[in-house]
């Protein structure tokens, strides 16, 4: 299975940016979690619509499906201007950038995602249009080239990431406004819950809503596929309102337990266990003998292991937990290292 295809993947999958779209906030109001950087971005936007000038760059740094995209379209929404939505990769040459900062309008928002994906060329070109709102283009090859300034307009870049270490220190200082985004509550999932079941119209009880929330790893996006396809069930094999037994059926279905692990998952912390005695192992003998990418496993899987504490990464290798062995109902016969001075926590997400 692909895994931006699957239930809890925080990645966009195919076929969803128009469902995710029109559920998506529109105003600060609405909008919920991440208070500390929404509290500081009312002030921001405030004082610069109170100085008429455009919201001082801005760069969101935090795992996948966390809202980013949605908080620079209220940005936008609250300045009353337009946005322009592009990515990293998207942006091949500094041409490219070029034509889209010139049709930019005065204090637009540009919205740049996956940014560290940059080409070195088109980040050189931003340099200057953050800094000067100008343009330094070079015109003509060889002895006859010559370099000309063209002035665009005031604009806004609003810069996503999920691996801000991977940001050039110069691009990185240009922002102003820096905001890291954290992994959501169930508390704050179960709101998010309840309003999308609201503008989809479907009813949901209490004990579903929180059920789906623990379920959702701390995510928004995974909250918001989760309600979904529950909602699906309970219109093919219940009554069309959901609840908490239509929602476990579900679930189940699904393969996603009460930690919000699928199949997947269980699988890598169970290889792991069985063929390496828990661990320590490398990262790559694990994505030999799952046969994944090590990229996919160190980006997809392992953050949210390791943040629920069942995945321990140490200088020796990963090690499963004793709580994951909890988990899968099997003993745990080995020394718990949680607390370990060799643990190495810290994840570039």
């Amino acid at each position: 299975m692909d895994y931006e295809e699957r239930i809890t993947s925080a990645q966009l999958g195919r076929g969803e940016e128009r469902s995710e779209f029109s559920i998506r906030p529109k105003s600060l109001a609405e909008y919920v979690g991440q208070k500390t950087a929404t509290d500081n971005l009312k002030v921001f936007i405030e004082a610069a619509k109170m100085r008429g000038e455009p919201l001082d760059h801005v760069l969101f740094y935090g795992p996948p499906g966390l809202g980013k995209t949605t908080l620079a379209g209220i940005i936008a929404n609250e300045m009353g201007v337009d946005i322009r939505i592009t990515s990293g990769p998207a942006i091949e040459r500094a041409g490219d950038l070029a034509a889209i900062l010139t049709n930019l309008n005065e204090n637009d928002v540009l919205f740049i995602d996956e940014i560290h994906r940059l080409n070195r060329s088109v980040e050189e070109v931003l340099y200057s249009a953050m800094e000067d709102y100008a343009l330094d283009i070079i015109i003509g090859k060889g002895p006859s080239a010559r370099s000309i300034r063209l002035d665009i307009a005031k604009f806004t870049l609003i810069g996503a990431t999920t691996r801000a270490g991977s940001l050039s220190a110069p691009l990185r200082d240009r922002f102003g406004v820096s905001c890291k985004f954290e992994m959501y509550t169930p508390e704050e999932l179960a709101d998010i819950i309840r309003r999308t079941a609201g503008l989809l119209e479907v009813k949901v009880d209490e004990q579903s809503v929180f059920e789906m929330a623990r379920r959702s790893r701390g995510t928004p996006r995974v909250a918001n596929r989760i309600l979904k396809r529950v909602r699906d069930f309970s219109q093919v094999k219940g009554s069309g309102a959901i609840d908490i037994d239509i929602t476990k059926t579900a679930l189940e279905a699904l393969g996603v337990d009460y930690m919000g692990l699928e199949n997947l998952d269980r699988e890598i912390l169970r290889n792991i266990i069985d063929r390496f005695d828990g661990g320590p192992v490398g990262i790559d003998t694990i994505a030999a003998s799952i046969g994944e990418e090590r990229v996919t496993i160190e980006d997809v899987y392992e953050p949210y292991l390791i943040q629920i504490g069942f995945l321990n990464r140490t200088k020796k290798g990963r090690v499963v937990s004793a709580a994951a062995y909890r988990h899968l109902g099997l003993e745990y016969t080995g020394e718990d290292l949680t607390g370990d001075d060799d643990m190495q926590l810290e994840l570039d997400v």
